[in-house]
């Protein structure tokens, strides 16, 4: 069960309710029709979860979760983002229900899969949010097919894994093999969640306490692609410095991330052509879990070309970007 499933405690399992083409979707005032496809890449099957919007605002808004989300992480956002167009969210190969994909595949393929998924649904332009392990498939994504990108929103993000986290990503794998996830679990349910005396994050005892909750509960199968994903991270690039187009782009972090940090960010900023960056306050990695609400309301303001100064939730948004400091010199 995902995080956000069980913060919610008034849905039951999405397996138990895959809505069905041409079904209207009320579940949590959900507008507009529920689709869910299994399509398939190279061999590889992947499923989509897309809420259709006949009067659309803006171009269709495709969301890349981190490695410990999967397409119905979600949908406790759904409601606000959907009145905003089509709203797509995806397990690509090898997470969440789709086919287990070898760790010899990496971003590049993942990014592919992307413009698969988009070319399928005949979606020619999208606004993109990515976070933590999306963020890197999103940013390939986006350098290799500029054509398809309106907006790019990323959260969590950095260029480079931490060398701690590398070095325990090859501890847990070993840890995986033997059985022993309650270990892996508390462990990586302290590297996502800021440390105790860090500063205030809500919902930061419930939220960790879940993260615990769905690591532990992992089926073998889940043990299978968790252990194929951190091979995926040590055996592939996660930032490679090329072009990326020149669109509306935000980095957002939260305030007390102690993995992805502030710093971090504003060095992912730093690397597109123009792009804001600002903290959402109160929360730390998973400040999309931690203020759906309030995330949500900066997801769609930044689709639709609002402003983002003076919002109670974050911090007043930095300008940063290749091409801003091309100008300043």
């Amino acid at each position: 069960m995902t995080i956000d499933a069980v913060l919610a405690q008034d849905q039951q399992s999405p397996r138990a309710h895959r809505t069905v083409p041409e079904q209207a979707a009320d579940r949590d005032g959900v507008p507009g029709r529920v689709e869910e496809r299994d399509l398939t890449f190279d061999g590889f099957r992947y499923t989509c979860r897309i809420v259709h919007n006949e009067t659309p605002v803006t171009e269709p808004l495709l969301v890349l979760g981190g490695s410990s989300q999967d397409r119905n992480s979600w949908q406790r956002h759904e409601k606000w983002l959907a009145p905003l167009g089509q709203v797509i969210t995806v397990d690509l190969p090898g997470y969440g229900t789709a086919d287990f994909l070898p760790a010899s595949y990496g971003v590049d393929f993942l990014a592919a899969v992307v413009r698969h998924l988009l070319t399928e649904l005949g979606v020619a332009r999208i606004n993109l949010v990515a976070a933590c392990y999306g963020g890197a498939v999103g940013v390939r994504f986006a350098q290799h097919y500029p054509g398809m990108l309106a907006r790019l929103l990323l959260v969590g993000m950095t260029t480079r894994i931490p060398a701690d986290y590398a070095a325990a990503m090859e501890r847990w794998a070993v840890m995986i093999e033997r059985g022993e996830t309650e270990t892996i679990a508390r462990e990586l349910a302290d590297r996502f969640m800021s440390p105790p005396g860090t500063g205030r994050v809500r919902k930061h005892a419930a939220v960790s306490r879940l993260v615990y909750q769905q690591i532990a509960g992992q089926t073998p199968e889940q043990l299978r692609m968790s252990a194929e994903h951190n091979t995926r991270l040590m055996r592939h690039e996660w930032y490679r410095p090329e072009p990326v187009p020149a669109v509306p782009s935000l980095v957002v972090t939260g305030e007390h991330d102690t993995l992805c940090t502030p710093e971090m960010g504003r060095e992912v900023a730093a690397r597109l052509p123009e792009a804001r960056f600002l903290t959402i306050e109160e929360t730390d990695h998973l400040a999309p879990v931690e203020r759906i609400a309030d995330f949500a309301d900066l997801v769609a303001r930044f689709c639709t070309d609002r402003p983002l100064d003076d919002l109670a939730y974050c911090s007043a948004p930095e300008t940063l970007g290749t091409a801003v400091a091309a100008e300043r010199r």
